[in-house]
C-alpha cells in the first residue's frame, strides 16, 4: 500500500538498486555516453537512440522488459523502506484477533447454510490494517474524511475490526447474514442495510473501481465549484486482481489520469486467484496490470515479495532469479505456494545458478518464499514507504495503483492457502481452528474450543491492542468506514419557478424533453439551491436541447478551456470552465451513472446535498447500466434520472437498438426508482416539485426519480383545474379529458401515458365522430406507482386493514371497459390490470423497433389512433355494447383488414 502524494520528496532511488551491478564502471560509462548524446545532439536524439537500442534488443531475443512493464521485483528496494510507523507488535495482535473473528463469523454462519468468504480477507488483512492504523481519515475533521471502497468478499474482516472497536457487538457477529430478525449484518457492504457503517456498495464486481474514480473526480468538482473543500479527502479502492477483468474496472483509467486525480489510490490484491482458479493461468496478472495502468498514465507501485527474498535478489549477479520469476505463470506460482520444498527445488530452482541458491536454504525457508513471503503479508511492505522515492515516476498529478502480491487463504492452513476451491470453502473444522489459534498465537484456551460453536473473542476493553487501535482511529479523525447524514433539508424552489409549465405552451409545439430542460435551467437560477444542481449528460446535450447550458453553466473541465472553440462566435458556443456546472461525460453511460451516484450521495459522503439530473438516451439507460442503478439504490442515492427520447416509436428512423419500449419495466424492478411517464409539461412540473420535496425536504426519502420524456413536439395544454388533478398526477392517474356528450352512446375508458396520450385523444375524436362511442381519456403518469400502491393495499388487507388501491378508486363507477395504451410493451400497462374492476385490455409496442416515420411505425405496432379506435370497438363488441360487424367496418375503413 502506498500514499505517495503525502510523502516529502526524498532522494532518488531506482528499483534496480536492489539488484547487483557486476560492473559499476561499465554502467557509469553507458550513463556518460547517454549524457554526451543529450549534451551534443539534444534530448530528442537521445530518446531516439534509446528506442532503437530497445527495439534491437527485443528483436535479438534478449529478455528486456517491455516499455510499459518492469522487472518482477518490488518498486521500492528494501534498504529504502522507512521504519514501521506504528507499534508492530500491537498491530500484529489486532490483525490476529480480526483474522480469528472473521473466520469464526463465516464458519458459524456456514452451519446454517448462509455462506460467506474466508480467504479474501485472509490474504488482505495487513493491507486493510495498515490503512486503518495509519492512513484512512475519518469524518471528525472536515466531515468528509477519506472514501473507502472495500473489496466485497473481505467484509468479514471489516466487521471483525468494528467488533474490536466496540462499534459492533457479539450479537451482530452472530447474526452475520441474518438480517430478517434485526440486529444483523449484511453479507457485503450494503449501505441500505447498514446505513451507519457502509458508504459504498462494492460487491457487484467491477462497479467499485469505476465508482471510486468518479467519486474522486466528483470530490474535485465540489472543490472547484466552491461547494466543499475536499482537498484533504482521498479515495481508496481495494480491488481483486480477478475483478479487473470486468470491463467497468478499467473503463475510466484514462479519465483518472487525464484529470490528474492524485486524490485516488487503487490497491489491487493480487492473490492470483479469481473465484474458481488462477486469474491468468498461463500468464502473469501483475505484469498485465502494470502495463495497463502505466499505459493509462497511472503511477504504479509494486509490492510483490517479502523480506526473505531480499537476500536472494542481492545474490542474483547474472539476473537468473529475476528472469525465472518473469517466466513463471500465475498458475505455477500458485502451485509453488501449495507444494513442498522438494517440488519447489525441482521445478523452480532450475539451472546451476538457481540450484546453488536453493542449496543454501532449508526446507522451511524454501517453502516460506512462496507460501508466506509475499509483499502483502509483511507489514513493512504494506506501509507507504515510498513509492515516490523512485526518480522515474511522479505522483503529483496522477492517480496511484499499488499492486500487492498475496496468497489467498493465507494463515488459514494448508487446506485453504492457494487452493483453487478456497472461494467456496466456508468453514474451518475444530482442529483447523485450533491450528489457526496456534498459528496466530492467540491466548484462547482449549476449553473454549470444546463446544459445538467456535467462540468469538475480544481481549477486553482495556487490552493494550484495543486501546491502541482506538487511539489510532482517534488520531486519524474517527472510525472508518462510517456513513454520516448531517445535512439538513434544502429550501424548496418557489412555485413560481414551475408556473410557466403549468400555463402550457399555447400554440407553440414543445417536446416534453425541451420542457424538462427549460425547467431545470430555470431551477438552476434559483438563488438558494441553483448552484446545487448537477446536470450530467453522456455527450448528447445538443440532442436533448441542453446546449443552452453551455454559455451559462459551463462544462466542467479541471484545466479550464485551453482553446478557442470552433463555434466561439455563436450564441450557444461550447464553453468549458474549471468551475463549470454541467458534466459532459463523453460517450459513457456507465461513467455517467457513476458520476450521478457520487453526486446523489454527496449529502452523506460530504454533508452537502446536491441535485443531480442525469439526462440520457432512454434506450441506453436502465438497459445498459441497470446494475449500477441497483447499486445507486443500495447507496441511498437521490436525484433525477431522465430517459430522454423515450418510447419505442418516437425516434424516427433510428431503428432497433435505439427504440426504448421497455425501460419502465426495468425501472419497475428497482424499489428505489420512482418512475413517471408524463405526457405534458404541467405534469413534469408537478412531479419535479414533489421530487424535490420528497428527496430534499424536511423528511428526505432515499429514493430517486425516473422520468421518461419525448422528443416529439406537441402543444402543451395548461394544467386542468381541480384539486384532484395534482393528486392524480402524483399518485399515477387522473382523467384528462372527459367524453363528449357522455350520456349518449356506448362508453369506454382510454388509459394512456406519455406521448400515447395524444394518440388516445385523437382516438377519442374518431370514436365519437365516426362510431358514436364516448371515451374518457385518462393520463396515467405512472403505471409502476399505481401497481406499488395496489401491492401495499393488498398487504394491508392481509393484515386485516381495509384499503382500496388508488387505481381502483379512481376508476370506480367509470362506465364501459378499459383499454390501456402506451409507447411501451404491454407488460408496462398490464401491471395494473388485476386491480381494475372493469374489463381490461391493453395495446403496446412489443417486439424490436424499426426505422420508419412515426406514423408508419405506430401503425406497425397497432397503437396509432385508428388502431386504438378499432381495438376499442372490438372490446365493446365483446361486451355486447356494439354489433360485431362494426369492428369489421372499422378495420376496412382504416385499412386494417388481413
Amino acid at each position: 500500500m502506498s500514499d505517495p502524494s503525502r510523502l516529502p520528496e526524498p532522494a532518488a532511488v531506482s528499483e534496480l538498486d536492489q539488484l547487483p551491478d557486476r560492473d559499476a564502471e561499465e554502467t557509469a560509462e553507458w550513463r556518460a555516453s547517454l549524457d554526451a548524446v543529450v549534451r551534443n545532439a539534444g534530448p530528442d536524439r537521445a530518446v531516439y537512440l534509446l528506442r532503437r537500442v530497445h527495439e534491437h534488443a527485443a528483436r535479438s531475443g534478449l529478455a528486456v522488459p517491455g516499455l510499459l512493464t518492469t522487472d518482477p521485483v518490488n518498486t521500492v528496494p528494501a534498504w529504502a523502506q522507512p521504519d514501521f510507523p506504528g507499534d508492530l507488535a500491537l498491530e500484529s495482535r489486532v490483525t490476529a484477533w480480526n483474522r480469528w473473528n472473521a473466520a469464526a463469523m463465516v464458519s458459524r454462519g456456514a452451519r446454517l447454510g448462509l455462506g460467506g468468504h474466508l480467504s479474501t480477507y485472509a490474504s488482505a488483512a495487513w493491507l486493510y490494517e495498515t490503512g486503518f492504523n495509519h492512513f484512512f481519515r475519518g469524518k471528525d475533521g472536515d466531515g468528509s474524511g477519506d472514501q473507502l471502497f472495500v473489496q466485497g468478499h473481505a467484509t468479514p474482516g471489516i466487521y471483525a475490526r468494528a467488533f474490536l472497536e466496540g462499534r459492533l457487538d457479539e450479537q451482530h457477529l452472530t447474526n452475520f447474514r441474518r438480517e430478517a430478525g434485526g440486529h444483523g449484518l449484511p453479507s457485503y457492504p450494503h449501505p441500505r442495510r447498514l446505513p451507519w457503517l457502509w458508504e459504498f456498495p462494492t460487491v457487484s464486481m467491477g462497479l467499485g473501481p469505476l465508482a471510486a474514480i468518479h467519486q474522486a473526480r466528483f470530490n474535485r468538482y465540489l472543490h472547484a465549484r466552491g461547494i466543499k473543500d475536499t482537498s484533504g479527502s482521498r479515495v481508496w479502492a481495494f480491488l481483486g486482481d480477478g475483478e479487473m477483468d470486468e470491463p467497468e474496472s478499467t473503463a475510466a483509467l484514462a479519465l483518472a489520469a487525464r484529470e490528474g486525480l492524485d486524490n485516488l489510490t487503487f490497491v489491487v490484491n493480487c492473490n492470483l486467484q479469481k473465484l474458481d482458479g488462477p486469474v491468468r493461468p498461463d500468464a502473469q496478472i501483475v505484469r498485465e496490470l502494470e502495463s495497463r495502468f502505466r499505459g493509462a498514465g497511472w503511477n504504479v507501485v509494486k509490492s510483490l515479495w517479502g523480506e526473505a527474498w531480499d537476500a536472494l535478489f542481492r545474490q542474483d549477479a547474472d539476473g537468473s532469479l529475476v528472469r525465472r520469476l518473469g517466466e513463471v505463470p500465475d498458475a505455477q506460482l500458485q502451485t509453488y505456494a501449495a507444494r513442498d520444498a522438494a517440488y519447489v527445488r525441482e521445478h523452480f530452482f532450475t539451472g546451476d545458478t538457481l540450484s546453488g541458491v536453493a542449496a543454501g536454504l532449508d526446507d522451511a525457508a524454501l517453502t516460506g518464499l512462496f507460501g508466506a513471503s509475499r509483499g502483502g503479508h509483511e507489514p513493512l511492505r504494506c506501509t507507504p514507504p515510498t513509492a515516490a522515492r523512485s526518480s522515474t515516476r511522479t505522483t503529483v498529478g496522477a492517480p496511484t495503483v499499488v499492486l500487492v502480491q498475496t496468497v489467498k487463504g493465507h494463515t488459514l492452513g494448508p487446506e485453504f492457502a492457494s487452493r483453487n476451491a478456497n472461494h467456496q470453502m466456508k468453514k474451518l473444522s475444530p482442529q483447523q481452528f485450533r491450528d489457526l489459534r496456534d498459528r496466530l498465537e492467540l491466548p484462547i484456551p482449549d476449553s473454549a474450543l470444546d463446544g459445538d460453536e467456535v467462540p468469538f473473542w475480544h481481549p477486553g476493553e482495556d487490552a493494550p491492542e484495543v486501546r491502541y487501535l482506538r487511539e489510532r482511529r482517534s488520531a486519524l479523525g474517527g472510525p472508518v468506514p462510517e456513513r454520516r447524514v448531517v445535512a439538513g433539508p434544502l429550501p424548496q424552489p418557489p412555485r413560481a419557478a414551475f408556473a410557466a409549465l403549468h400555463k402550457g405552451s399555447g400554440t407553440q409545439e414543445v417536446a416534453t424533453t425541451t420542457a424538462l430542460v427549460r425547467l431545470v435551467k430555470d431551477l438552476m437560477r434559483d438563488k438558494a439551491t441553483g448552484r446545487r444542481w448537477v446536470p450530467i449528460v453522456p455527450d448528447e446535450a445538443r440532442t436533448f436541447g441542453m446546449e443552452s447550458l453551455f454559455p451559462t453553466a459551463g462544462i466542467y473541465a479541471p484545466g479550464g478551456q485551453t482553446y478557442e472553440p470552433v463555434d466561439a462566435g455563436q450564441l450557444l458556443s461550447y464553453r468549458e470552465a474549471a468551475d463549470g456546472q454541467l458534466i459532459d461525460e463523453g460517450i459513457t453511460e456507465a461513467g455517467s451513472v457513476a458520476e450521478f451516484t457520487a453526486a446523489a450521495t454527496s449529502y452523506a459522503t460530504h454533508g452537502e446535498p446536491m441535485i443531480p439530473v442525469y439526462v440520457f438516451y432512454a434506450m441506453f439507460g436502465f438497459q445498459r447500466t441497470g446494475d449500477q442503478f441497483w447499486a445507486l439504490a443500495d447507496q441511498l442515492g437521490r436525484g433525477f434520472v431522465v430517459g430522454a427520447t423515450a418510447g419505442r416509436t418516437t425516434m424516427t428512423g433510428e431503428g432497433l437498438q435505439h427504440a426504448d419500449g421497455h425501460s419502465h419495466l426495468l425501472a419497475s424492478t428497482n424499489p428505489a426508482a420512482i418512475s413517471y411517464d408524463p405526457a405534458f409539461a404541467h405534469e413534469i412540473a408537478v412531479i419535479v416539485r414533489e421530487g424535490m420535496r420528497r428527496m430534499y425536504g424536511e423528511r428526505p426519502e432515499d429514493v430517486f426519480y425516473y422520468l421518461t420524456v419525448y422528443n416529439e413536439p406537441k402543444r402543451q395544454p395548461p394544467m386542468p383545474p381541480g384539486p384532484s388533478v395534482e393528486e392524480g398526477i402524483l399518485r399515477g392517474i387522473y382523467r384528462f379529458r372527459a367524453a363528449p356528450s357522455p350520456d349518449a352512446g356506448p362508453r369506454i375508458q382510454l388509459l394512456s401515458s406519455g406521448t400515447a396520450v395524444h394518440w388516445a385523444l385523437e382516438a377519442q375524436e374518431l370514436l365519437a365522430a365516426e362510431w358514436g362511442v364516448r371515451a374518457d381519456v385518462w393520463s396515467v403518469t405512472s403505471w409502476t406507482e399505481l401497481r406499488r400502491d395496489a401491492l401495499r393495499a393488498d398487504a394491508a388487507r392481509l393484515r386485516g386493514e381495509e384499503r382500496v388501491p388508488y387505481v381502483t378508486r379512481a376508476l370506480a363507477g367509470a362506465p364501459g371497459p378499459v383499454l390501456a395504451v402506451s409507447d411501451w410493451m404491454r407488460q408496462v400497462p398490464d401491471q395494473i390490470g388485476q386491480w381494475v374492476e372493469q374489463d381490461y385490455a391493453s395495446l403496446g409496442t412489443d417486439g424490436f423497433g424499426l426505422s420508419d416515420t412515426r406514423e408508419a411505425v405506430r401503425r406497425h405496432f397497432g397503437v396509432d389512433p385508428a388502431s386504438i379506435a378499432v381495438a376499442a370497438l372490438d372490446q365493446l363488441a365483446r361486451t355486447g355494447a356494439v354489433p360485431p360487424e362494426t369492428v369489421a367496418r372499422a378495420r376496412a375503413r382504416y385499412g386494417q383488414e388481413g
